[in-house]
């Protein structure tokens, strides 16, 4: 190709511009790294939404916000050395000094309900959270149409967002939670316990329209409650099941994919029975690994959704990309 075919002129180009209705543009300089303002850098959260085919149903995640958080080592793996703990993080490329944690919860539309898992921090939430509405609306629903609320446990970031403007922020839906968790925080002392506190004002209201599960409990057809204790007394995990695919909504059960998933006997702050929530996490995430099933987790890097692999004595986090959207 010679020079001359793999040039423009400046005639030529200023040409093409006019026929194409452009010359105005005539006066411009034409020269390579031509200045633009710049463009404005935007702040704040954006909704962010991912959604899969699970069989028949539509699955959802709804990134509620995040937030970042200084010295890790004081919510993971608190009983390891710190050399250890840091080894383990430069092997991942994560930080010792700070870490990320995202809320997401999950909107399942199982083709006759629309069941939400969990409800985010809430309009109370500080900075950067608290944008469940938001997400909601850019997945295509409103509140209204929420049919069911589930939730996995009692802790402010996931019943947070029950109440918004004073009235209940999904008025036509009806809740399901384990009796265990219920019974548990109802019986704690509203003025010497946050999350007792947080009950009165953010699930009793809505007592009168909960469903109370167990093991094997049923929310709906396909939707079914599996006991995961440790992180609280009552914590529990839900299986989806749609035309012979799984996944599991493994909610607080593993709180980091490294520091808590990788490395199950590490233990996280947030679990009040640490030994228990150790257990949990081997049993089910053992159960992910040789199932293959994928999980989404409430705290996991957004979108939240994944796959675990056995390694060595612990687990890897292997997050999805495509599987779920063929």
């Amino acid at each position: 190709m010679t020079d001359q075919t793999n040039s423009i002129s400046r005639r030529g180009l200023l040409a093409g511009a006019a026929g194409l209705g452009l010359a105005g543009m005539s006066g411009m300089t034409l020269a390579p790294g031509i200045a633009h303002a710049a463009a404005p850098q935007q702040a704040g959260v954006l909704p962010v939404i991912s959604r899969y085919r699970l069989g028949d149903f539509e699955v959802t995640t709804l990134l509620d916000g995040a937030a970042v958080s200084e010295e890790p080592q004081k919510t993971f793996g608190m009983n390891v050395p710190a050399e250890e703990f840091n080894a383990v993080s430069q092997a991942s490329f994560l930080p010792v000094d700070k870490f990320r944690n995202s809320f997401t919860p999950t909107l399942v539309n199982t083709g006759n309900e629309l069941v939400l898992f969990d409800t985010g921090v809430g309009e109370g939430g500080r900075p950067g959270r608290g944008n469940l509405r938001a997400a909601i609306l850019a997945a295509g629903y409103t509140p209204e149409q929420v049919n069911i609320v589930v939730l996995t446990h009692m802790h402010p970031d996931h019943i947070g967002g029950m109440i918004e403007a004073g009235a209940p922020a999904f008025p036509n839906a009806r809740y399901v939670t384990g009796q265990g968790e219920f019974d548990f925080w109802s019986k704690q002392d509203p003025a010497s316990n946050g999350v007792a506190k947080l009950m009165t004002t953010n699930i009793t209201p809505f007592a009168e329209k909960m469903s109370f599960i167990g093991e094997g409990g049923s929310v709906v057809s396909g939707i079914t409650g599996m006991a995961a204790v440790g992180h609280t007394p009552g914590h529990m995990v839900y299986m989806l099941e749609s035309a012979g695919q799984q996944l599991l909504i493994t909610a607080d059960m593993t709180n980091h994919y490294v520091w808590s998933l990788a490395y199950p006997d590490w233990e996280v702050r947030f679990d009040m029975d640490k030994a228990a929530a150790a257990a949990t996490r081997r049993k089910v995430l053992g159960m992910l690994a040789s199932d293959r099933i994928p999980f989404i987790g409430y705290h996991m890097p957004a979108p939240a959704l994944g796959f675990v692999e056995a390694a060595g004595s612990g687990f890897r986090y292997v997050p999805a990309t495509y599987q779920l959207n063929l």
